[in-house]
C-alpha cells in the first residue's frame, strides 16, 4: 500500500524510523502549498516511490523525468533515498528557480530533522550503554568481591560471562602464576576434556592481548597471522585481560564455533568485568601470599613448640587435622544443632588446632618433658645415700634401689609399693652431727604420687600453657573472622563438668568447637606415645574417651558422633593432612577427593 495524496506503503523507508510518517506527510503538504500546489514532491528509496504530496499517483517521478529534479537524503550512514519534485509543463525559469528552491528547503530541514533524532537517538544509546554498564557493575562488583579466595572469584566472573548470555558457548580464564610468571589455566566451560586449552595461553593473540591491556574481538580466527589453531573448534572470541593496577593478572576468553557473532558492545562488557575482577583476583593473590606465609609461620611455630619434647612432635598437627575432619563429618551428617562449620571456620579451627600448644614455650623444659617422678640426677643420690646406709647398717640397699626405681618409674605404682616408699621415708642415716632421712620430703612428694608423675605445683606449671597460648598469641593481629581462635586455644582443656583448666568453664561456657578440639586431643594424646606411658591401641583410646563421657567430662552428643565415626573422620584428617594449607578454602570438599 502506497502513500498516495497522504497514503501509506507497507514498505516505508527507514525514514520513518526518524520522522513519523504522520509529520513528514503533513511536512510535505504544506510546503506543496507554500510553492501554490505547483509542484508535487516524492521521496523514492532504491530506486521506487514510497511517498507523494501533490499527485494522484507516482508516475512523473522518473530519474530520467527532464521536468523533475531530485536531491539525495540521508537516513542514516548506510542508507539514503531522494526527495524530487517535479514541475509543471511548460514551466519558465521563474518557476523553475522557485522548484529548486522549495526543494533545497525541504531536503535542508528533512535532513535537519534526521540529523536532530539521530543524535538524540545517539545520546540515548550512550545514555543506555552507560546505564548498563553501572548496572553491570551494580551486580557483578558485589558479587566477584565477596570472597578473597581464588576458586571463589574465577567461578564468579564466569557466573557473571553466563548470566549475561553472551554469544559465547565457551569460555576460558588464564591467570598469571606468580611463582613461575607463567599464565595457567583456571578455570574454563564448555569444551570437551580431550581439548588441550594450555595451547591458548602459548598463542601470538593471547600475548598479544596480556602485553598490550587492551581487549579484541577477532570474529573470524582463520583469517587471523596470530592464530595457531592451537584449542580447535573456535571460529571467533572476545579476548580480555584481567587488569589491576599493577599488572596483568590474568585472561578471559569468551569464544564461539560459529563465526561473526560478537560485537563491540560485548567487548566493552567483558571489559568492564574483567576491571572489577581485576581488582579482585589481585586481592585474592595477596590474601593467599599472606596466608602462606601466615600458614609457615605458625608451622614453623607449631614446629619449635614439637621440637621441645620428641615425644609430642606433629601432636599439634594431627590434632589440626582431626578437628578440621571432626567438623567437616558433622557438615556431611547436617551439622550439630543445625549449624554448619564454614570454610572460615574450618580454617579457624585448624589454625587453633596448630597452636594450641603454644604456650608450653614458657613451661619449665624439667616439667615440660618429666618422663619419671625423680630425675636422674636426684635418682643418683638417692642412690648414694642408699648405698652409704647399707654400709653403716642392716639395710639391703640393692633390693631397696630397684623397688624405688620401679616405682619412679610407673604410671600407678601399687598400694604395697607405696607403702614402701613411706616405710623407707621414716628411716634416718645418723652421722656425727646431723641426721640424714633416707628419702627427703620432696622426693616422698613425687614418689607418692597415686598417678602420673606431675606433683600438684608441676601440674599447675602445665595447666599454664593454654592461658599462656593466649597471652603469646594475642598481640598477633588476627583477620576478624578467625575472632573464636584465641578462645578455642584457651578453652581446649575446659571439661563439661567444670573439673577443666585454667578458667574450670560448664558446659556451654565451653564454645562448641572448644569441646571438639578437647575430644581429638585426648585422642592423639593417648594414641600416641609419651615419656610416661607407651601408645594406647584404638580400642583402649575410645575406652578412654567413653570413661570421661561417663564422668561428664566431655559433650555427649559431640562424643559419641566422633567414636562412631571414627574410622571416617580419622581417614578424612589423611586427606585434610594432603590438601594444600593455602586452599583451606576447599576443604568442603575434602572428603571427595
Amino acid at each position: 500500500m502506497n502513500w498516495i495524496l497522504g497514503q501509506t506503503v507497507s514498505f516505508m523507508t527507514p525514514l520513518k524510523k526518524y520522522i513519523r510518517p504522520g509529520v513528514l506527510r503533513n511536512f510535505l503538504r504544506k510546503a506543496h502549498v507554500l510553492v501554490g500546489g505547483k509542484c508535487p514532491l516524492a521521496i523514492s528509496y532504491e530506486g521506487e516511490v514510497v511517498i507523494v504530496e501533490g499527485a494522484e499517483s507516482f508516475e512523473g517521478f522518473g530519474e530520467d523525468d527532464p521536468g523533475v529534479i531530485s536531491s539525495p537524503i540521508y537516513f542514516d550512514e548506510i542508507h539514503s533515498g531522494l526527495l524530487s519534485v517535479r514541475m509543471q509543463p511548460g514551466c519558465d525559469s521563474v518557476d523553475r528557480n522557485e522548484c529548486e528552491r522549495l526543494l533545497g528547503f525541504v531536503v535542508y530541514s528533512i535532513q535537519e530533522l534526521i540529523d536532530m533524532e539521530r543524535a538524540r537517538r545517539s545520546l540515548a544509546d550512550e545514555a543506555l550503554s552507560k546505564y548498563r554498564e553501572l548496572a553491570l557493575l551494580h551486580r557483578s562488583v558485589p558479587k566477584i568481591n565477596t570472597s578473597l579466595h581464588m576458586r571463589d572469584v574465577v567461578n564468579a566472573l564466569i557466573d557473571e560471562c553466563r548470566l549475561e548470555n553472551y554469544p559465547g558457548e565457551l569460555g576460558m580464564i588464564f591467570l598469571m602464576d606468580p611463582t613461575s610468571m607463567n599464565y595457567q589455566l583456571a578455570a574454563q566451560f564448555g569444551f570437551p576434556l580431550s581439548v588441550n586449552l594450555r595451547a591458548m595461553a602459548s598463542s601470538n593473540l593471547f600475548h598479544a592481548v596480556a602485553s598490550s591491556g587492551k581487549g579484541e574481538i577477532v570474529n573470524n580466527l582463520s583469517r587471523d597471522p596470530r592464530w595457531s589453531d592451537g584449542v580447535r573448534g573456535m571460529g571467533s572470541l572476545a579476548i580480555v585481560p584481567i587488569i589491576s593496577p599493577n599488572r596483568c593478572e590474568g585472561v578471559l576468553v569468551l569464544a564461539s564455533e560459529n563465526t561473526g557473532v560478537f560485537e563491540a558492545a560485548h567487548l566493552r562488557n567483558l571489559t568492564t568485568l574483567a576491571s572489577v575482577a581485576g581488582l579482585s583476583v589481585s586481592n585474592a593473590f595477596n590474601f593467599e601470599g599472606v596466608q602462606r606465609l601466615m600458614n609457615a609461620i605458625l608451622q614453623a611455630l607449631a614446629e619449635a613448640i614439637d621440637s621441645r619434647d620428641p615425644y609430642t612432635a606433629g601432636h599439634s598437627e594431627r590434632v589440626a587435622h582431626l578437628g578440621v575432619a571432626f567438623a567437616q563429618a558433622m557438615n556431611e551428617n547436617g551439622g550439630h544443632e543445625d549449624r554448619m562449620f564454614s570454610n572460615e571456620d574450618l580454617r579457624e579451627i585448624y589454625y587453633a588446632g596448630i597452636l594450641h600448644d603454644v604456650g608450653k614455650i614458657g613451661i619449665k623444659e624439667e616439667v615440660l618433658t618429666k618422663n619419671t617422678r625423680l630425675s636422674k640426677p636426684r635418682l643418683d643420690v638417692v642412690r648414694a645415700r642408699f648405698q652409704l646406709m647399707g654400709e653403716f647398717g642392716d639395710f639391703d640397699w640393692v633390693q631397696a634401689f630397684e623397688r624405688v626405681t620401679a616405682v619412679n618409674k610407673a604410671m600407678t605404682p601399687s598400694e604395697e609399693d607405696l607403702l614402701f616408699i613411706k616405710s623407707l621415708g621414716k628411716q634416718v642415716l645418723h652421722g656425727s652431727e646431723n641426721d640424714i632421712p633416707l628419702l627427703y620430703e620432696e622426693e616422698l612428694e613425687h614418689l607418692l604420687l597415686t598417678y602420673g608423675n606431675l606433683t600438684q605445683d608441676e601440674r599447675r606449671e602445665i595447666q599454664r600453657h593454654p592461658a599462656e597460648s593466649e597471652r603469646i598469641l594475642q598481640h598477633i593481629p588476627m583477620h576478624e573472622n578467625y575472632s573464636n581462635m584465641l578462645t578455642i586455644i584457651r578453652q581446649h582443656h575446659e571439661r563439661m563438668d567444670g573439673s577443666g583448666y585454667p578458667d574450670q568453664l560448664r558446659g556451654d561456657e565451653i564454645l562448641i568447637q572448644s569441646r571438639m578440639m578437647a575430644i581429638v586431643d585426648i585422642y592423639d594424646a593417648v594414641t600416641q606415645d609419651r615419656h610416661y606411658k607407651p601408645a594406647f591401641t584404638r580400642s583402649e583410646a575410645v575406652k578412654i574417651l567413653n570413661l570421661e563421657v561417663e564422668e561428664g567430662k566431655l559433650d555427649v552428643d559431640l562424643a559419641t558422633f566422633f567414636l562412631e565415626n571414627l574410622e571416617y573422620i580419622e581417614a578424612l584428617s589423611e586427606r585434610v593432612k594432603v590438601t594444600r594449607i593455602s586452599h583451606l578454602s576447599e576443604l568442603s570438599e575434602c572428603a571427595s577427593l
